[in-house]
């Protein structure tokens, strides 16, 4: 059995107005989930988003709310 976490170590991370958070998708570049999350702020959606490595999680996360 494979750990997929080393095939796709970066996570796209959303946190709700309650401070919730849900992992989106898991991409194997974290250029890949950048754009996903870039995506989602284009689009202009409200709520904020992040790219996270497995095993790295950052408490701060660097993506603004729209």
């Amino acid at each position: 059995m494979n750990d997929s976490g080393a095939l796709l170590p970066w996570l796209v991370i959303r946190q709700d107005d309650n401070g919730n958070r849900y992992r989106v998708g898991r991409y194997a570049t974290r250029a890949e989930a950048q754009k996903v999350v870039d995506g989602f702020e284009d689009r202009g959606h409200e709520q904020l988003y992040w790219v996270e490595r497995i095993g790295q999680a950052d408490s701060s996360p660097a993506a603004t709310r729209n």
